[in-house]
């Protein structure tokens, strides 16, 4: 099992910046890929973007260039530096991990992030 503990949301004002943090446990970390997911209320949840193993990243358009998605091996993290938000940014980010060997993917309980004045 694998399990997922994020943390870093809260409120902020548009134009600033969050970093988001999920540490996973329960399994070797060089096993995981990672990812952020988010979901706005009435939305469809949406890949924001991942990071694989062996550094390959991946944004959705809406956020490149202002966020980041990196992963801190010894740690057991992944993180989501977010920059120039905006209020469409709001969201429940939800960290998610794919097992590579064992082929199933795990799900963190979400954190909120809001973007408002």
């Amino acid at each position: 099992q694998v399990q997922l503990v994020e943390s870093g949301g809260g409120l902020v004002q548009p134009g600033g910046s969050l970093r988001l943090s999920c540490a996973a446990s329960g399994r070797l970390f060089s096993h995981l890929d990672m990812g952020w997911f988010r979901q706005a209320p009435g939305k469809q949840r949406e890949l924001v973007a991942n990071n694989m193993r062996g550094d390959i990243t991946n944004y959705r358009d809406s956020v490149k260039g202002r966020f980041t998605i990196s992963r801190d091996n010894a740690k057991n993290t992944v993180y989501l530096q977010m920059n120039s938000l905006k209020p469409e940014d709001t969201a429940v980010y939800i960290c998610v991990a794919r097992d590579v060997v064992v082929g199933n993917a795990y799900w963190g309980q979400g954190t909120q992030v809001t973007v408002s004045s």
